[in-house]
């Protein structure tokens, strides 16, 4: 009988063990972690004590010994979510190769997010990679800003995954937002704080160390040059210096990657420089995603874009690339043709897809090299072969198909011509510009 109660009282290496759920403060829910948050191997006893199957209970009476069952476990309210969600295979490494595969910072999988009845945004996916300074793209109400508050974490995805520096923001939110300095459209500023004080708290708030915090503090303010009004109070600064606390404050802990919405929204011209020469800097130490809607924001910053229109991202790619498919690829030809055969022979050449007139002006300067936009308004699409000036001079905008070379076309094209005695004035490539890209790809109409 003693032989019994002795045994009775053994814990049972499965039940012994902590429950998987722990409850997080900050975030009022449960945070389900996987290995990484395991005790040490000497906390979790030898693989020999783990692996071994539980002892059989002798029965006082000389019974058949009883194996107890291990205890069943109440998923929590986050146990429940998790479950809902489909969870995807892990990858690998790729066949062939010993080492895993590269994580982008950010992963974004069939992702979805409903207000309501309001599908905000449907099925996006995309992914950025460590060192890339992306633009996120879209008209007012497009689903930019909601797609950025899931993935700082801000909102839970109706469905798909999150990831952010390998961690799932949903499974994970402390770890994932831990890499990230998130910058809102509105920055949460305190305006009776100082900026030194106010840089302070955020940093004692992300729980830096304590040893760190005047450390980090005095990096962010060198990096986005706010050292002089640093006693300064944050509600006596312009728009311009406010931008920038805001930023600071985005900076604060080195996380790997920056997320900007619309981070000169309201800014006069040369506070707008400004902030874009920053954007630069950074990205050469951080991974950058800027949400906005002036395209000439991305050109002078970004290598790469995503387009989301209506709550679905509609392009994604190098600019150059999306100029090139979307835009196609353009020159402009200026020829003195008084017999009317430039326009002819242009059309009929390999690979051209269009080939519209110029209006000829006397009222504007002749377009000097590189200046695409004189040339964009002044073009007039028409089939109608142009009549040109009195002397013959007319000009042409001549469309390639996306997969030649248009130089070499051009080339091709001018040989042609000055072979017909045709007197070729200027030939130069035209860039397609991003807004036009733009407008090509939202159907030039704000998103409801």
């Amino acid at each position: 009988m003693a032989f019994y109660k002795e045994k009775s009282r053994r814990k049972d290496p499965v039940s012994a063990s902590p429950p998987p759920d722990t409850v997080d403060a900050d975030e009022g829910n449960a945070v389900l972690d996987g290995p990484d948050e395991l005790g040490s191997p000497a906390e979790l006893g030898s693989p020999a004590e783990l692996d071994s199957p539980a002892e059989p209970i002798s029965s006082p009476e000389g019974r058949t010994p009883v194996v107890p069952d291990p205890p069943e476990s109440v998923p929590s309210s986050r146990g429940l979510r998790r479950a809902a969600r489909t969870v995807p295979p892990k990858a690998g490494p790729k066949p062939g190769h010993g080492s895993a595969r590269v994580v982008p910072l950010i992963e974004v999988e069939h992702v979805r997010c409903a207000y309501g009845s309001v599908l905000a945004v449907k099925d996006v996916s995309f992914s950025v990679g460590r060192g890339e300074v992306v633009g996120f793209l879209g008209p007012n109400g497009a689903g930019k800003s909601t797609t950025l508050r899931m993935i700082v974490g801000y909102l839970g995805p109706s469905a798909g995954f999150v990831r952010v520096n390998g961690f799932d923001v949903v499974e994970q939110p402390l770890r994932a937002r831990r890499a990230i300095g998130y910058m809102p459209e509105t920055a949460p500023l305190y305006p009776e704080m100082r900026v030194r004080e106010y840089l302070t708290f955020r940093a004692r708030l992300k729980q830096l160390e304590s040893q760190q915090i005047s450390k980090q503090v005095e990096l962010a303010l060198q990096k986005v040059e706010v050292g002089s009004v640093a006693r300064a109070l944050i509600g006596s600064l312009s728009r311009g210096f406010r931008q920038r606390v805001a930023l600071a404050d985005a900076l604060l802990g080195n996380p790997p990657l920056l997320i900007l919405d619309e981070p000169t929204a309201g800014l006069d011209p040369n506070q707008i420089h400004g902030v874009r020469n920053l954007i630069r800097e950074l990205g050469s130490e951080h991974t950058v995603l800027l949400s906005t809607h002036i395209l000439s924001e991305v050109e002078a910053t970004c290598n790469r874009c995503l387009v989301i229109d209506r709550g679905v991202l509609v392009a994604q790619g190098p600019i150059s690339m999306l100029r090139r498919q979307l835009g196609g690829q353009r020159a402009v030809l200026t020829v003195q043709d008084r017999r009317r055969r430039a326009f002819g022979l242009v059309m009929g050449a390999s690979h051209v897809l269009e080939v519209s007139p110029i209006v000829p002006t006397s009222s504007l300067l002749p377009p000097r090299p590189g200046d695409t936009e004189l040339i964009s308004e002044m073009v007039r699409f028409s089939s109608i072969p142009p009549s040109g000036s009195e002397d013959g001079v007319v000009s042409l905008l001549v469309t390639f198909a996306p997969e030649v070379d248009a130089y070499d076309c051009l080339e091709q094209i001018v040989t042609e011509l000055v072979g017909s005695e045709i007197r070729v004035r200027e030939a130069r490539l035209k860039e397609t510009s991003l807004e036009e890209v733009f407008i090509k790809l939202t159907g030039g109409a704000d998103a409801s």
